[in-house]
């Protein structure tokens, strides 16, 4: 496939930032959008051009760094992450825009990088355990409900990739506070900070 990439460019917090546009011949389908940026920045290296800064880590779909807003919604056209977005979900000749999340909370730093730490000062605020609980219990240690253990696990599942801040018309961060305070306070580790975690 042959893609027109608008790419939002910004050199540093205080950069005014602007949309710029690339083609990208020769993409394979099955290629992740990560990889197609990857094969974008190799040819701009090789044409002595700065490369398109942006975040990763894992690329398996579990840290949420990779997070960009692709054509107006938060991580592109499926529903999963941007790195495991995969080509074969555009077609030959789209143009795509790429933008990094827009929200006050998350500055941008350089081009698709964010400054996360927001997310960092709210779990810092009180979304872990501070009761030292030794070595890992067995499963069965600790009896815990179903429908509680179910709820837990659900809310942990929350990777905190500041999706829902992007997508949120207000920038809430809300929905990550929710998953936090809701997964420990499912829990029976959980409950002897559960109200003061509530208001941190």
């Amino acid at each position: 496939m042959n893609i027109t990439l608008r790419v939002w460019r910004q050199k540093s917090r205080d950069d005014e930032g602007r949309m710029v546009t690339y083609q990208v011949e020769d993409v394979n389908e099955d290629m992740s959008f990560l990889e197609m940026l990857d094969v974008l920045n190799e040819k701009l290296t090789l044409q002595g051009e700065e490369p398109i800064a942006f975040d990763h880590d894992c690329r398996e779909g579990i840290c949420g760094a990779c997070g960009v807003v692709i054509n107006g919604v938060a991580h592109g056209p499926e529903v999963t992450t941007t790195c495991q977005l995969h080509m074969r979900s555009f077609s030959d000749g789209d143009v795509i825009d790429v933008e990094p999340w827009r929200a006050k909370a998350f500055p941008v730093i350089k081009d698709l990088v964010v400054d996360r730490s927001a997310f960092d000062r709210i779990i810092q605020a009180g979304g872990y355990i501070s009761a030292p609980t030794g070595t890992a219990p067995d499963a069965h240690a600790t009896p815990v409900p179903k429908a509680d253990a179910d709820r837990a696990f659900d809310a942990a599942t929350c990777i905190g990739c500041g999706a829902c801040v992007a997508a949120c018309p207000n920038a809430s961060a809300m929905l990550f506070t929710a998953a936090k305070v809701t997964h420990l306070g499912m829990l029976p580790q959980g409950q002897p900070e559960r109200a003061s975690r509530a208001v941190k």
